[in-house]
């Protein structure tokens, strides 16, 4: 009896210690059915550690967090022979592209050792959620990490033989968070399927957006987010041969996965056009199995190159989207066709997808890593684009260095000290024409392993085969920076005697005062650096200056809007410790004055030289505004120049003292009751009113308010024969995606200062308005061929010319600033930054 008991024992001792040693699902780890609840992101990270610290064929990485404190996390899955040797690989697969392996961001031109594709594992980079109010593909993440590691699924330890899987489950926690906050605070004890149920509608500004509401799907390329800056900065140390973005859309939709829809980049390669074709068809064989619905080549095109499926492409991988339906549809919904869309079903579809890329991919492994190699030899020894070349003149070394360090985060070389002459299109003229190179440009060779993204950023107008497509169409970075550059046909190589170095230019450090007390310091007004100088200087108490004309002082010429900072009535304190230590903190070059008497030009005390009061700035949010422009302009505020904000949402405007605030800014939004009385007597009184967007139009035929839209004369416009088919394609006629325009300025007055007479500007519409009346100031306006680049419909195309786009009307004694266009569009548009800061703190 004790014999049977002891053996009993036994059996349960080593039943309960298999039990343990099995690896939980998510369902059984969390505590609940997946799909029957949304995770909270915590709960994911926690799944991940728990797989990390249970399994011998993973590797969890942290490599960022988001500015709510959230951490960025990738597991890698791979065999027992390969797992261990990760680094091993990394190093090889950055070889195989001829990239240090040492350091991605390899900016010198020296050759690197050879990778081997000889046993070389496929990578495939599964990214999920960058949307945070499409939380179904972090659930599904959990059950495809599930899937990989788990012992007894015999099917993808054989796709790990050969294959390196690296889930990222989810790229936007502070998104998500919103979003499974919203919902879980309003659903019932049971989902209402009820598309009108509060449920399935997001409170403003929804989950989709970060911290800053920007949306880092747009977002690849720039870098302008602390969480993209992370996960790009590592992405680009692996370089995956495929990467999917997982997504969802409209829940009415059905199942989209590649290949992708028209227009592609013509730098698009036969392979990854290929690849992804037979990628679907394996998606298909699955939906088709199950019966689910999908589509594939439409909606979701291959151009603008800041896309989690473009920038991919750029880099030499396969990159898709793949887009579940299911916004809005909380943990169910019933759709237009009467069927209930669950959690449960969206989580399948996207598990099986991440599945069947895994799977395809390992079959197709060695031929994806050759072709992954192929292409990084012909971009290094056979590069497409019409240039070879590209020179960025050094006329503005503050967004010069900006535009190096993009480079340099996306891998890019590029190299300063060349001299020579040069023949090569001019950005600005649009004509090609002879020039000098000087060393202290920027030279970018297309002769080098990053060749395709380069070209793409760089080049003049993108090709573009069908206009029909999803993003802005323009973005040529000499535009984006506002800096003169050429396009050049040929290869410009150092000369023997004046060899080309790889350095990263930085402005002169700010000069000591040196012996006895200057009379004042002055600095230029040139950037959004220049911005953050003053900023730091008024958070300071140190009372600033600016001239309104140029001036010559100490031998050196200083532009309309140099800060003069006077000991004049800053006395008090520390006078040249504190600005000589804040110039030295932002990189800011300073000119002691031993005099007030200038060479040229009017004196410091002249009514010319303008003080320059701490503002107190207030920014409108909530519901009426549009969150991507207010969440711009709120991270400028708070991350680029550090000035004080205060945000009230604008149904609060009411019961706000708005005599407390010198400026209130309005982005774009539809508001009512706009503007109210209480505002325009604000602005009587001395307010200055900084309208952005519809914000501008809503003031049309306001009282008080001069701007007036610009209509086109239809009657000039011919008809066409229209069909049915083609409705689409003629609802494009009035369509402007995102083009670049060149807008004449009129750099005398404050709005304008540190700028050239011209401004590139990225139409997003057509809102035109007409030029203002005397007593007003038409800064910026377009000519009849202020046209650049990107596709414009006819209609628009029409209207698009002479007319108002920046503009001031002062009111009492107050004004009005009229900003047609977005200056900080998504943070990449590095030239309006300086022309936002004008606005607030130049304009009187």
């Amino acid at each position: 009896m004790i014999k049977k008991l002891l053996i009993s024992f036994s059996c349960c001792i080593v039943a309960i210690s298999a039990m343990a040693q099995k690896l939980q699902s998510p369902s059984e780890f969390l505590g609940y059915e997946l799909g029957t609840q949304f995770t909270y992101h915590y709960r994911i990270a926690e799944y991940f550690k728990y797989v990390a610290a249970e399994s011998k064929n993973v590797k969890l990485v942290t490599y960022g967090s988001t500015n709510e404190g959230r951490p960025l996390m990738v597991m890698f899955i791979a065999s027992d022979e390969n797992i261990g040797r990760l680094e091993d690989i990394r190093k090889n697969n950055l070889a195989l592209a001829g990239m240090s392996p040492s350091r991605s961001f390899a900016t010198n031109t020296q050759p690197v050792a050879e990778g081997s594709t000889v046993n070389a594992p496929v990578i495939v980079w599964l990214s999920y959620n960058v949307h945070g109010n499409e939380p179904a593909s972090s659930e599904a993440a959990m059950q495809t990490l599930y899937d990989l590691v788990n012992p007894d699924n015999a099917e993808t330890k054989g796709w790990l033989k050969n294959t390196v899987v690296a889930i990222d489950p989810c790229l936007n926690p502070d998104g998500r968070e919103r979003y499974v906050n919203f919902y879980n605070s309003v659903r019932g004890a049971e989902p209402n399927a009820d598309p009108g149920s509060r449920e399935h509608s997001e409170n403003w500004p929804g989950g989709r957006v970060n911290h800053y509401y920007f949306d880092l799907n747009r977002d690849w390329a720039w870098q302008t987010q602390k969480e993209t800056q992370a996960r790009v900065g590592y992405f680009n140390i692996w370089l995956p041969q495929v990467h999917v973005d997982f997504h969802e859309q409209g829940y009415n939709a059905p199942y989209y996965f590649a290949p992708a829809a028209e227009p592609f980049h013509k730098d698009v390669t036969i392979w990854q056009k290929e690849f992804q074709t037979t990628i679907g068809k394996n998606n298909a064989k699955y939906f088709d199995k199950n019966g689910w619905l999908y589509f594939t080549k439409e909606e979701f095109d291959l151009l603008y190159p800041s896309y989690g499926d473009t920038y991919p492409i750029y880099n030499g991988s396969i990159g898709m989207t793949y887009e579940q339906g299911g916004i809005g549809a909380g943990l169910a919904v019933t759709t237009h066709t009467g069927n209930v869309l669950t959690l449960k079903d969206r989580i399948a579809h996207h598990h099986a997808t991440g599945l069947s890329t895994i799977e395809i991919a390992s079959a197709n492994a060695a031929k994806a890593v050759a072709e992954f190699k192929s292409y990084y030899d012909k971009s290094r020894t056979n590069p497409t684009g019409e240039y070879k070349t590209y020179v960025i003149k050094n006329d503005n070394q503050d967004k010069l260095t900006a535009l190096t360090d993009l480079f340099s985060r996306n891998g890019i070389q590029a190299r300063y000290g060349i001299s020579t002459r040069a023949t090569g299109y001019n950005y600005i003229t649009k004509k090609t024409e002879a020039f000098n190179v000087e060393p202290n440009d920027l030279v970018i060779s297309a002769y080098q392993p990053k060749s395709v993204l380069m070209h793409v950023l760089m080049e003049p107008k993108t090709f573009i085969a069908d206009s029909n497509t999803y993003d802005i169409t323009a973005w040529a970075l000499p535009y984006v920076y506002g800096l003169k550059a050429y396009g050049v046909k040929e290869q410009l190589k150092p000369d023997q005697h004046n060899p080309a170095v790889d350095v990263k230019l930085s402005p002169p450090p700010a000069q000591p005062a040196g012996s006895g007390h200057p009379y004042a310091y002055v600095a230029g007004w040139q950037s959004a650096n220049d911005v953050k100088f003053l900023s730091a200087l008024l958070k300071k108490g140190i009372k600033v200056r600016y001239a309104e004309t140029p001036f010559e002082a100490a031998g050196k010429k200083f532009g309309a809007g140099s800060l003069i900072i006077t000991r004049a009535g800053n006395e008090a304190g520390n006078f040249d410790a504190d600005v000589v230590n804040i110039a030295s903190n932002c990189d800011r070059q300073l000119t002691p004055l031993a005099t007030g008497f200038v060479d040229k030009g009017v004196d410091l005390g002249s009514g010319s030289v303008h003080y320059l009061k701490a503002p107190k700035v207030m920014l409108v949010s909530g519901e009426s505004t549009s969150s991507a422009n207010m969440g711009e302009i709120w991270q400028f505020f708070e991350q680029q120049i550090n000035y004080p904000i205060t945000l009230v949402n604008y149904k609060d405007l009411g019961g706000v003292k708005l005599g407390d605030f010198d400026v209130i800014i309005f982005p774009d939004g539809n508001y009512d009751d706009y503007p109210s009385d209480k505002l325009q007597t604000w602005i009587n009184d001395g307010g200055k009113l900084i309208a952005l967007g519809d914000a501008v139009s809503q003031l049309e035929g306001k009282k008080g308010f001069v701007i007036k839209k610009k209509e086109v004369d239809s009657t000039k416009i011919k008809p066409s024969q229209k069909q049915y088919a083609d409705r689409n394609r003629l609802a494009i006629e009035s369509y402007v995606p995102g083009a670049i325009y060149k807008i004449d300025l009129d750099n005398t007055h404050p709005l304008a200062f540190g700028y050239p007479n011209y401004y590139f500007t990225l139409k997003l519409s057509d809102d035109m308005y007409k030029l203002m009346d005397d007593g007003n100031w038409n800064v910026g306006t377009l000519k009849k061929d202020s046209y650049v680049a990107g596709f414009v419909g006819e209609k628009s195309l029409a209207r698009l010319k002479d007319g108002l786009l920046l503009g001031v009307q002062p009111m009492g004694r107050g004004s009005v600033i009229y900003i047609a266009d977005d200056p900080l569009f998504r943070s990449f548009w590095e030239g309006g930054k300086l022309l936002f800061g004008n606005a607030v703190f130049m304009v009187q």
